[in-house]
């Protein structure tokens, strides 16, 4: 039985796919984000074991409260680091008729074996996904994030061909990828894709500041406050969100 590093769950949660959601967090992210208000998910041997009955059996209490729309969402950290896990869950969960979703940003995606094969019985099992866009131009996007993105967008494609639903989330930061020949190219790259239901634009904040402090990491966005109502406004226009 495959076990996961699980960081958190929230019971209720309302902005993380359709309805009402039980979010279950898994440790582990090859990202290091400059914004990330979470930096305490990035290391997955510090998460909690769980089997997937032992997170179901926990989920299945707040299903009343679901209604048609709502289910399990997985989040992290990143999900996609732990893809056999996940596929287990995600199976174990439409045996029990929940709608699933999965909150990523793509950045352990692959089509070398046997990460792909895999990926691509998981896509069976899964209703929504939350596709995470940190920033459309290569150069930017190490810089913001320290990770390539040809392997994300090529995830957005594929998502595609397949005819997976897909919200696209843009975490907003100012000077690193608010500025408009990002957003034009980031919006040009979207209409691409033929399965995109939803794009939200997501302001950069610094709730998370003491979480780098109380881990000793230096933060990198030091003296960047988050974007006005404007720039918000002008993203979300030019995206469509």
């Amino acid at each position: 039985m495959v076990k996961g590093y699980v960081h958190s769950v929230e019971s209720f949660g309302s902005v993380d796919g359709p309805g009402v959601r039980y979010i279950i967090f898994l440790a582990g992210c090859p990202m290091r984000c400059q914004f990330c208000h979470n930096p305490d998910t990035w290391k997955m041997d510090e998460g909690k074991e769980a089997t997937a009955d032992e997170l179901l059996a926990k989920a299945v209490r707040y299903k009343p409260y679901w209604g048609d729309l709502g289910g399990i969402t997985v989040s992290g950290g990143e999900p996609l680091l732990q893809i056999d896990f996940l596929l287990e869950l995600f199976k174990k969960a439409k045996d029990m008729g929940i709608n699933t979703c999965i909150d990523t940003s793509g950045s352990p995606f692959t089509k070398e074996e046997p990460y792909y094969s895999k990926f691509l019985e998981l896509m069976k099992y899964t209703d929504l996904v939350m596709l995470d866009i940190k920033h459309i131009d290569p150069e930017g996007h190490k810089i913001l994030t320290k990770r390539p993105n040809d392997n994300i967008l090529d995830l957005a494609r594929t998502l595609s061909d397949m005819g997976i639903k897909m919200w696209i989330r843009h975490v907003l930061v100012p000077e690193r990828n608010d500025k408009d020949e990002y957003l034009i190219r980031l919006r040009e790259f979207i209409d691409t894709l033929k399965t995109v239901e939803k794009v939200e634009v997501l302001p950069y904040h610094t709730l998370g500041v003491h979480k780098w402090q109380t881990l000793g990491i230096p933060y990198e966005l030091e003296g960047i406050d988050p974007p006005t109502k404007e720039r918000v406004e002008n993203a979300r226009n030019i995206l469509g969100a």
